[in-house]
């Protein structure tokens, strides 16, 4: 929204209830839900499966973006907390496969998918 603009009717309040509740998880659902799964997929560079994937690494970016404290580790551990409550293997909670991952996320993938899916989203 353009910041000369005003909210309309309850936007502000949309908008801070998706953020206390936006974890990766949540991302990562809306990112492969139907409404966005073939953008997503065209967006999607050239990868080998690892532990963190373009798709769960931009959606532990945008838990961590959203969440209190800003934090990597936060983001991380609370992947990891889920992953062992869902009796998957929860891995290290190093911050450096993750910034990795993070690093190897195309700019154009995260800013085309900003563009294309902010009405779909909305």
């Amino acid at each position: 929204m353009n910041p000369s603009q005003r909210p309309r009717g309850g936007q502000p309040a949309r908008v801070s209830h998706h953020a206390r509740n936006a974890d990766s998880f949540a991302f990562f659902n809306l990112l492969t839900g139907p409404r966005l799964l073939d953008r997503v997929e065209a967006q999607l560079p050239a990868h080998r499966e690892r532990k963190f994937p373009p798709t769960e690494t931009l959606s532990m970016f945008l838990a961590q973006v959203l969440s209190a404290d800003g934090s990597c580790q936060q983001a991380l551990d609370d992947v990891l907390v889920k992953r062992v409550v869902a009796g998957l293997e929860p891995g290290s909670t190093d911050t450096g496969a993750c910034c990795k991952a993070r690093a190897r996320l195309p700019l154009s993938m995260v800013s085309t998918l900003a563009r294309e899916t902010g009405a779909v989203v909305a």
